[in-house]
């Protein structure tokens, strides 16, 4: 039977070209929509994840890490008076106008750490060192942003007519929002910032003895301080990238896009094996002539589908593959998780099976008298 759906299969290469593309341009769209997607949301929380600390301190109903509200600096002493804590930094998190040399100007995210901890600052660089930030209004910016900003190590620019110079480049640091992040010192951000006084900032930074529950230090800080949330990394980071799933609808936008690219490409493949089925009908009707049951009629169409998805979706991963380094140029990320490719090609399998319910149905019921027919 294996061999019948093979020749099948085969007989009509135009038709089985037509069919792989279909299959080819549904894995596409929706592996590098998804991969896309998984992307966009790691990005949204990137600065949590690659953080060290425990716990992330922020402002009251603070929706995700992009929209935290500066608060008081004197949190921080509550902190240092909980049992178990090994330090404490500050973070600030702000937003400033950048001027270019061009005379453009461009919206960019400010990060302000400490720079001789380089905690929450960025965790891997190209060019300079985190600590050349404490010297004046110096930041460092993403090699992402290299293109847009079109500046260098040793560039001046300007944030809020104040001069700046430009000591360093990092990696990995894309911002989800599109806008530039740039690294500075905690003291140059506070100094950007046109919302944040000098005694505030804007996260609380905490990470605590190994041994010491994590959970039970966030209740206890929850009971002792008002005005703040408090959250552990784990939490936050989720937080954020929940935001930007449901609350701003990319989650369902995404969604609309991979059912379309499944939709599309059952109905390719299920016209194509339909197709190949009503023309060998009076084939099947010999089969079932012959003796087979509708147990071996399934099997040839279902075999059908099979080698249908495993070329469709391995000529379809490796154009994703292939076009991976165009959309990373464009400043898109495709995370391509062992999980999401091994859940594409269950997907392509049952979006072929499906297909071929059709067909099945109409093979399934055929006379065998069709066969001494004229």
């Amino acid at each position: 039977m294996v061999s019948i759906a093979r020749r099948n299969l085969f007989h009509d290469k135009t038709r089985l070209a037509i069919t792989l593309v279909g299959i080819m341009f549904a894995v596409v769209l929706m592996t590098a929509q998804i991969g896309a997607y998984l992307g966009f949301v790691s990005n949204a929380s990137q600065i949590i994840d690659h953080s060290p600390a425990d716990i992330w301190i922020t402002s009251k109903n603070a929706v995700n890490f992009d929209s935290a509200k500066p608060f008081s600096e004197n949190k921080i002493d509550k902190v240092r008076e909980i049992n178990g804590v090994l330090w404490v930094e500050k973070l600030a998190q702000t937003w400033g106008l950048m001027k270019l040399r061009s005379g453009a100007t461009e919206s960019v995210q400010i990060i302000g750490f400490n720079p001789e901890t380089g905690i929450g600052g960025p965790w891997k660089m190209k060019e300079g060192d985190i600590k050349d930030v404490k010297v004046g209004n110096s930041i460092i910016v993403d090699e992402s942003s290299l293109r847009r900003l079109n500046v260098k190590p040793g560039d001046k620019v300007e944030i809020f007519d104040k001069q700046t110079k430009v000591v360093g480049i990092s990696q990995g640091v894309k911002s989800f929002t599109t806008y530039p992040i740039a690294f500075t010192s905690y003291k140059a951000a506070k100094n950007y910032s046109r919302i944040m006084r000098d005694d505030q900032t804007t996260f609380v930074l905490v990470k605590l003895r190994p041994g010491v529950n994590v959970k039970s230090v966030v209740e206890k800080l929850r009971e002792t301080m008002s005005g703040v949330d408090v959250y552990t990394k784990e939490d936050f980071s989720e937080k954020t990238r929940r935001y930007w799933r449901v609350q701003t609808g990319i989650g369902i936008g995404i969604g609309v896009t991979v059912l379309l690219g499944f939709i599309v490409g059952t109905v390719i493949v299920g016209q194509t094996i339909y197709s190949s089925t009503m023309e060998h009908l009076r084939e099947f009707g010999t089969l079932k002539a012959i003796g087979a049951t509708n147990i071996d009629i399934y099997k040839i169409i279902f075999q059908q589908a099979l080698i249908n998805a495993c070329i469709g979706y391995g000529l379809g991963f490796g154009f994703t593959l292939i076009t991976r380094s165009l959309y990373e140029r464009l400043g898109v990320v495709l995370v391509l998780t062992p999980q999401l490719i091994v859940a594409m090609f269950f997907i392509t399998v049952f979006m072929c099976f499906l297909s071929s319910f059709i067909s099945i149905q109409k093979a399934a019921r055929v006379d065998p008298v069709i066969v001494f027919r004229a």
